[in-house]
């Protein structure tokens, strides 16, 4: 999996639990679980290709930032 995939993934996952209603708590535990995952993942592919992440938050940031720098390259 290559960084913009893990990230696209990641950060479209943190959109639906923000999206997903208070009462929903099976879909809200499974859309975390699988944003975990796929959080270690984006992670991962930052250190393999050298990108260091001090914390969490900061690799939210970074998988965000990737993916609009991407889709302001496939608006141009």
């Amino acid at each position: 999996m290559t960084l913009k995939e893990a990230a696209q993934i990641y950060v479209d996952l943190v959109e639906l639990e923000k999206s997903l209603e208070p009462d929903q708590h099976q879909a809200r535990q499974e859309v975390s679980a699988l944003r975990s995952k796929y959080h270690d993942l984006f992670t991962e592919a930052l250190r393999e290709t050298g990108i260091e992440c001090a914390d969490r938050f900061e690799a939210t940031s970074r998988a965000f930032e990737l993916i609009a720098e991407y889709l302001k390259k496939v608006a141009s």
